[in-house]
């Protein structure tokens, strides 16, 4: 039931494209719709609480399927109601789409190739507060483009150093300089000394070329409680930029 080639696509729906290989002798119909059931409401075997609610409204569908020019190679077109679905939650999203549905035994081989997410579930994600405009505003930089760094050597030096650095760069020209994603507080040099000597090394260029200068300071810690208190530190100390590894950070402390 859950390969439906009749189904109408509804705007609100969200659409998967998935690359598979069917196991040897599976149809491309049965593997479709095992993909569509395992990542949506259905389970290995039928259980009576199936009963209690409509599966009907909300499992996923397997409404077209491709063949591609290789051997035993499809794509399995889905679709997805949006309430199957927490709002805001990418976490959610990814859970049921590239969770468990990748160790299926239907399939061999299995490949996420494309997504489409409505306007309406996009919009229950708050996203980021402003965009460029007022990234220009902040620095009163008009009619050209931003010009900034990363400081090297990413690793090793001193906080002391490490904002020596910055100035140089800041009283040098550039508009900003940033951390490297692989600065977060190791022993040599400590997060806390690192925002302290940045933040001097940005006002004092501030002052001494009459710009407004700014720095990525590196918020991304080992649990989300220890980044809110990195990124509450920048903020008191009057900085403009602060910055969040959202790949190894993970969606949930990016969206926190």
């Amino acid at each position: 039931t859950y390969y439906t080639p009749d189904y109408q696509v509804k705007d609100t729906d969200i659409l998967a494209a998935f690359r598979m290989t069917p196991q040897p002798g599976v149809p491309a119909e049965e593997a479709g719709a095992a993909v569509a059931a395992e990542s949506s409401t259905g389970t290995w075997t039928t259980v009576w609480t199936d009963g209690l609610t409509s599966l009907d409204r909300y499992k996923g569908r397997c409404y077209d399927i491709e063949p591609l020019g290789e051997d035993d190679q499809y794509i399995a077109y889905i679709a997805y109601p949006l309430d199957l679905f927490e709002e805001g939650s990418v976490t959610n999203l990814f859970t049921s789409i590239v969770g468990n549905v990748f160790g299926f035994k239907a399939l061999r081989a299995l490949r996420l190739e494309d997504l489409r997410i409505p306007p309406a579930y996009v919009k229950t994600f708050q996203g980021p507060p402003h965009g460029i405009q007022v990234e220009r505003d902040k620095l009163n930089k008009y009619g050209r483009g931003l010009l900034g760094c990363t400081i090297k050597p990413k690793l090793g030096l001193s906080a002391k150093n490490y904002g020596r650095a910055v100035y140089e760069c800041l009283r040098g020209g550039l508009d900003f300089t940033k951390d490297d994603e692989n600065v977060n507080s190791q022993p040599f040099m400590r997060w806390r000394d690192r925002f302290l000597f940045v933040a001097e090394a940005i006002y004092k260029s501030q002052s001494e070329t009459g710009e407004v200068k700014g720095h990525y300071l590196n918020a991304t810690a080992g649990t989300c409680e220890e980044m809110m208190e990195r990124g509450q530190f920048a903020k008191d100390l009057g900085v403009p930029i602060v910055m969040h590894d959202y790949i190894t950070g993970g969606f949930t402390a990016n969206t926190s």
